[in-house]
Order: C-alpha cells, then structure tokens, then sequence
C-alpha cells in the first residue's frame, strides 16, 4: 500500500513541476510577444494556457484519488491538500499569461515612460514564480520565503508604473486606450505575484504544517 502511494505522490510532484513549467513559459512568451510584438509568440502563450488548464484537471483528479483511496499520513496529507491549492494559483497565472497575450497586439508605442517599469515588473515577477515552483521541488522554506518577500517589490513597481502611467496620459492624452491596455496588463503582472506568492505560503505549510492565513 505504501508503496503504491509513494508511486502516486511521485507521479503527483511531477505533474506539479510540469505544471509550473508551462505556466512559466506562458508568462515568459506573453511578455516576449509583448516587447517584440510578435504574434505566433502570444498565440503560443494562449495555447500554453490551456495545456495548464487540462494538467490542472488531472492533477486535481488524482489528489482527490490519493485522499479517497489510498489514506495518507499527517505528512503526506498536507502535500496533497497544499498541492490542491497551488494548482489553482498556478492555473490564475496561466490566465493572466493568456490575459497579456492578448492584449499584447493592441500596444503600439514602447517610446513611453511606463514601459520601463512594465518590463522591471515582467522580470520581478517570471523570476517569483521561477523561485515559487523551485522551492516546492528542492523543499526550500528559505526560497520559499525569499518569493514572500520578493513581493513587495513587484508591489512597489506596480506603484511607479502607475505614476508612470498617469504621466503618460498627461503629456500623451491621446492615446488613452493604449494606456488602459498597459494598465491593465500592469495589474495582471501584480496578480501573477500575489499568486507566486500563494504558492510559496502553500510549500511552507507542506513542509511546516504551517500557513499564515491559519495564524491570523
């Protein structure tokens, strides 16, 4: 019986690790179709998306086999209901990759002051949910606490390129649409964080048995 549930719980941290993967690469090809304007990448990002969406059903499928089958202990127990939560996290960031790609054809003029922050927040974010999914796979609490904490920079970016933004409108206020789409593409990038940030809180109770949210 162990046995079969170590098989399971290895095939479980592999479709986790995929699972990031692809969401990395959605996030990392929708902000390359953004920069290069190129049209084939954002196309491979929404197409990115949905491969996550049909590994999340599958792992979320065997999740609910684990805990009705196979009766894990305390400790696994707490693996397969943090890996429940994170491949909803995940899936929202695969959204949100899909969201940019989307609107990435729309945005005409990289001359503006905002692009810069956009593109400081594009790599802050990437590289939190990079560490996210590192330590879920090397069982990292300190990497896993740098991604916590790495959020409060991409908050911080948001903040200035929404100054930088509103600037923008100031000197160009023709071109309000175009600002709306970095806006929103901004607020996306904010949310990935937050959601890289989920995911780090859920391997530190995977490993601790511990989660903020319970201690507030």
């Amino acid at each position: 019986m162990r046995s079969k549930l170590d098989q399971e719980l290895d095939l479980l941290n592999y479709q986790l690790i995929s699972m990031g993967s692809m969401c990395e690469d959605a996030i990392k090809l929708a902000m390359k179709s953004l920069f290069e304007k190129n049209i084939d990448l954002a196309i491979n990002a929404i197409e990115m998306d949905k491969k996550v969406d049909c590994l999340e059903r599958d792992i979320e499928s065997l999740c609910l086999r684990l805990l009705l089958q196979q009766h894990p202990v305390a400790k696994d127990f707490r693996i397969i209901s943090a890996a429940l939560k994170m491949i909803s996290d995940i899936e929202r960031i695969g959204d949100q990759a899909s969201d940019i790609a989307e609107i990435s054809e729309y945005i005409s003029d990289k001359t503006i002051k905002s692009w810069y922050y956009i593109k400081e927040m594009a790599d802050a974010s990437i590289k939190m949910v990079t560490k996210s999914i590192d330590s879920f796979v090397k069982r990292d609490i300190e990497l896993a606490n740098e991604v916590i904490n790495d959020d409060d920079i991409v908050d911080d970016l948001f903040v200035k390129t929404k100054a930088a933004i509103i600037n923008d409108i100031i000197e160009k206020s023709d071109d309000g649409e175009n600002y709306l789409d970095l806006f929103m593409i901004s607020k996306y990038l904010e949310r990935v964080a937050d959601h890289a940030t989920n995911i780090a809180e859920w391997v530190l109770y995977s490993i601790t048995g511990k989660h903020d949210e319970m201690n507030e």
